[in-house]
Formats: structure tokens, sequence, C-alpha cells
């Protein structure tokens, strides 16, 4: 069936020497397609974009998150999502990755029950970057996906490959490379409906979709906009609607306490909610970062044990199986340390433990960021799930209030943790301004979240030093626990010290480590906490 189309001449952006493969993509009727979600869909976006300035000026002002006193009745009224397909049934381990080409195959051979491409946290939107991971995507879907490294080496996908998810960008990011009308489109319309047009129907042939994450969600109207998104493509692909099916990153503060809601605006199409718990931390400081008794200690404190994250972790699991969706788990970031067997057991056994607490509360599956991961996530829960999923566990015993969502955890700053927190927030942006949106560093595969945390949490306490007291992590006071004080002069000699190493270095993004620290400077300094980092870095591609 033919594509309805608009006419659009190709963007001077796109337009020029892209290649044969890349010019497969960024075809006339693929960006028509994406202009036409353009120009239906982007007031709508802006509108809650500008929602959601709101929201954060009121919490900014004193104001806390709460449950809405609107939507009381889909908490406490009986529905269920819509079925969901027996592709997605069985998900105890999902693995994640950027769209690279020998990523992409490494990821659906790694033995995953699904796995996520990512344009979203995990790749840094180059025009390349995006045109090829659509490339690597097609291939995958068509069966053709092969790889040759410089080496000799040859990768093929493997029969039975994991389940294709694909995220899109958040809805706060634009594409500066595709303009419509003047206007740069978003970033999410552009990676879902390239995607769409050139995968959707060969997926739903094989019933394999399509099937989307959906990431940084704040309130059930941004859900809605997405099932609008969706049958608009749907219809214009000639697909049945609600076959594009979606699982919601609840990685927001703002959106932990609308996960009925969300649910509810996608329930023709959501198949569960995943703990984007990285992100969450950082959500956590960004939306409470005019509230100085809200700070958090350093992020490796900051575990799914400490109570707010048990209680956001416990209500997402009670919230999805009360509705029949999956309640997924979160990120293993650890990666193999060789040439260190005891260093290597040791961060096996934090995995272990941290899906051992997952399955026990009641996920139905979990993210690794590494192929080795995969079998040791899937060990514990092939052990403590033999059911494709454990959706007939209900928590009934899970009793969330508002307040529970919104406490602190207790704990330190230490100067290991403040030159932790400099070091990865300059590293990642590092490389990702030199094209590497996954980054390893420190036996961790580090992606946006991460340095988000990093720069937040640098951000407050260095902005909340010299603030009345009001019950800190550091004791009331913001210091190191030999009294040393946490100011803006250690940050910029602490900064300075880690761009010259990187400069240095053969480490990813030692070319742009002065680029980098730069930018980090200017995002500490500023008097507001910036809203995504890498809102100011896309500018410096």
């Amino acid at each position: 069936m033919a594509v309805p189309q608009e006419r659009l001449a190709p963007p001077p952006m796109l337009d020029g020497p892209l290649g044969p493969a890349r010019a497969a993509i960024a075809t006339p009727e693929a960006l028509a397609f994406v202009a036409g979600l353009h120009r239906r869909f982007d007031g709508e976006r802006h509108r809650l974009l500008a929602a959601r300035r709101a929201r954060q000026a009121r919490y900014d002002a004193g104001a806390l998150p709460d449950f809405r006193a609107d939507t009381r009745e889909i908490r406490e009224s009986e529905w269920t999502v819509a079925p969901i397909p027996a592709a997605l049934r069985d998900r105890r381990v999902e693995i994640t990755g950027p769209v690279e080409r020998k990523m992409v195959i490494n990821a659906l051979n790694s033995g995953a029950k699904v796995f996520m491409a990512d344009f979203e946290d995990a790749s840094t939107p180059t025009l390349a970057n995006l045109l090829d991971g659509h490339v690597n995507l097609r291939d995958a879907v068509a069966g053709t996906l092969e790889y040759t490294s410089p080496e000799g080496r040859h990768y093929r996908v493997h029969p039975d490959p994991a389940v294709l998810v694909v995220r899109p960008r958040g809805w706060h990011l634009p594409e500066k490379h595709f303009a419509v009308d003047g206007e740069p489109v978003a970033g999410a319309l552009f990676d879902f409906g390239l995607f769409a047009f050139h995968n959707a129907r060969a997926l739903h042939a094989r019933d394999r979709g399509p099937y989307f994450y959906l990431p940084k969600l704040e309130a059930m109207e941004e859900a809605a906009l997405w099932d609008a998104v969706m049958e608009h493509a749907e219809r214009a692909l000639g697909l049945p609607v609600g076959c594009m099916k979606a699982t919601v990153l609840i990685e927001t503060l703002p959106a932990a306490f609308q996960m009925d809601e969300i649910l509810h605006a996608l329930r023709r199409r959501a198949v569960g909610l995943n703990c984007g718990r990285w992100d969450y931390i950082f959500s956590y400081l960004k939306t409470l970062r005019g509230h100085r008794d809200r700070l958090l200690p350093e992020r490796g404190q900051v575990q799914m044990t400490v109570p707010f994250l048990k209680a956001y972790s416990e209500l997402l699991i009670q919230t999805c199986h009360r509705r029949g969706a999956f309640a997924m788990g979160g990120m293993a970031a650890q990666i193999p340390i060789k040439g260190d067997e005891a260093a290597n057991a040791a961060a096996l056994e934090k995995v272990r433990a941290d899906k051992l607490r997952e399955v026990r509360a009641g996920h139905d599956g979990t993210w690794v960021a590494h192929p080795a991961l995969v079998p040791v996530a899937r060990a514990v829960f092939d052990e403590y799930m033999p059911e494709p999923n454990q959706r007939d566990v209900l928590r009934e015993d899970v009793r969330v209030t508002r307040e529970q969502l919104l406490a602190p955890c207790a704990g330190t700053i230490t100067r290991a943790g403040f030159d932790n927190n400099v070091e990865v927030a300059l590293r990642y942006t590092a490389a990702w301004l030199d094209g590497l949106g996954c980054v390893p560093i420190h036996h961790l595969m580090e992606d946006a979240a991460t340095a988000e945390i990093a720069r937040a949490q640098l951000w407050q306490w260095l902005h909340h030093a010299d603030q009345p007291a009001g019950g800190t992590p550091a004791g009331g006071e913001l210091h190191f626990p030999d009294h040393a004080p946490i100011d803006f002069a250690l940050f910029d000699r602490t900064l300075a010290a880690h761009a010259h190493r990187l400069s240095g270095s053969d480490l990813p993004g030692a070319a742009r480590a002065g680029q980098a620290a730069a930018l980090l400077s200017e995002l500490t300094h500023a008097d507001q906490l910036g809203d995504f980092l890498t809102l100011p870095a896309y500018a410096r591609l």
C-alpha cells in the first residue's frame, strides 16, 4: 500500500553527498512522512514542553510533586492494558546499546530476549550516527545485517535473535539537521518516523512489532501524544491501529506520580513500564534542585535499596501488574574487568545481588549493558521466575505515599565521590562531543544519564553550600567528612586537572577535553541547573 506523501523539498542539511546507504534512508518519501508528523503534532509537543517548564517553576518556588487530584478516577477504577503480543511475553533479560553496526549484531546475538536499540542516551545525534543507525536497523529487520571489522573478523546475526525494540529521543530534543517550514523537527519524530516508515510493515508481517521504548515522559498528556503519533503512523502505513506497542521508561520524578495515568493513556498499546533508575535519580535532583533539604549523597551511595528508590520500584511493580502490564527492572552498567579476576568476580556478584532483588520484588525482567552480563542476569531470573513473567505477583502489600517517593536518603559526600563526579561528567561529555554516546569509564558503561547525575549533583552541592543548613547528606553542612569545604575553587581545580589528564591521553574524547571542560564549567557555575546536558552540548556538535 502506498504511503500518503506531502510535497517537501530536500532540506539543505540532508542534501548533498550522503552516500547511497544513508540516502536510501533519507529519501524524499521518508522525509515527507516525518514532515507530516511534525506538521500535525509539533504544536502539541511545544504546548506540553511549556507545561513542563510551568511545573518546574512551581517546584523551584517551593512546591513538591504529588498525585493528581483530577485523575483520581483513573487510579481507583479497574481497567487493564490490551493483550500483550507473544513476542514480548517473556522479557526476563533485555540488553541495551547504541545503534552502531557491530554493537547491534552483538546485542541481537547476546542471548537476551529483547534488544533496545537506543537513539537517545547511548547515541550522539550527529547526522551520520543517526542515518547509519537507521541503515543498521533496517538491515537487521531485513535479515541482512553483517559487518567485517578492519582486522577481517566477520559478524552476522544468528538465527532467533533478540526481539528489536527502538528507543527514539525524548520530546525535549530537537533534530537540527532537518527543518520543516523553517522549524527543526523533534528528534523523537525524526527517529520514530524514519524507523516506522522503513520497517513497520515488515515487522508487523512477522508479528514482531514495531515495538518502542518511550523515554523521559513527565505526564499522561505526553503519553497521549505518543499514542496519537502512533495511530497516525499506523493509518498512514496501512497497519492496524494498536499494532505499535510501547514500553514507557519511568525515569522522571513527576512520572512516578502518574504511572496509572500513563498506562491508561497508552492502554491499547502499552506493554509495560521500566525502572529507568539512573535518569530517575537525575530527575529527582533536577526536579528538586531548589530544595536544599532534598539533597542526595554521592551517587555511589544512592542504590535501589534506599527508601525513595525502593518505594518507586515497588509502586511500579504494583501498578503494572494491577493493569496487566510488565514491570521491568533497571540497568546493570557493569562491564567485564579484564586482567583482574577478583575485581571481575566482585562486579558480577553485585549484578547478581541486584537482579535477585528485582526478581524477588516482582519484576518481570531486567536490563544489562553488556553481552557478558546476559547469562548472569538470566540465571537469576530463570531460577526465581520459571514462568515467562510474574504478573500474578500483585504486591498488594505495597502502600507508597508521596512522602516516601520524595524522601532523600542519608549518606556522605567524600572527596573521592566529588572527584568521580567531575571525571565522569567531563569524560562522558568529551566523548559525546566526539560522536560517542556510550562510554566505558572505570568498568561501567556510562551513558548520558550517569553524566547527568554527576553534573547535577555538582551543581547542587556547590550552589547550596553557602545556604542555611537543612538536613543535608553531609550532616547539616556541605563539606567532606574531614570538614574541608565543598566550593567552586575546588571544583575549578579538579575540573582543570581532569581536563589536562584527558587531553593528554588516548581515551575517548581526548581531543574535545577543553571544549567539554568549558561546557561543564559554564553549566556548573550557572545560577540555574540546566535541564539537560545534551541540549547545550548538541549546539556544539
